[in-house]
């Protein structure tokens, strides 16, 4: 699967630090309201999400992804997805990191 979940209890420190130590780029912040949408797209790098407030389900070609408070999302590179966020909205963090040789 091209999009894999790791459930857990993240908070914004753990999700940076981890961040960090992988070597990815600078976090970038952002939020929702409930229920906002984005459509179908996709990015050239590894992206590495934490959800650490509310609710947001990725779609992908293999199915849909869900995130919770504290669990993790990693997206390969050009993976096609969308996003719904849930009733309570989210606040999220991510970053992009250096491809896995089995990802380009």
């Amino acid at each position: 699967m091209r999009a894999r979940v790791s459930p857990g209890a993240a908070t914004a420190d753990d999700a940076t630090d981890s961040l960090r130590r992988e070597g990815c780029s600078a976090p970038r912040a952002w939020s929702n309201d409930p229920r906002d949408r984005y459509g179908w797209h996709e990015h050239d790098d590894h992206k590495v999400l934490f959800c650490l407030e509310g609710s947001i389900v990725f779609h992908t070609g293999d199915g849909d992804v869900a995130l919770h408070a504290g669990d993790r999302l990693d997206l390969a590179p050009r993976t096609r997805h969308a996003a719904t966020v849930g009733s309570r909205g989210c606040r999220c963090v991510e970053e992009t990191k250096p491809s896995e040789p089995e990802e380009r």
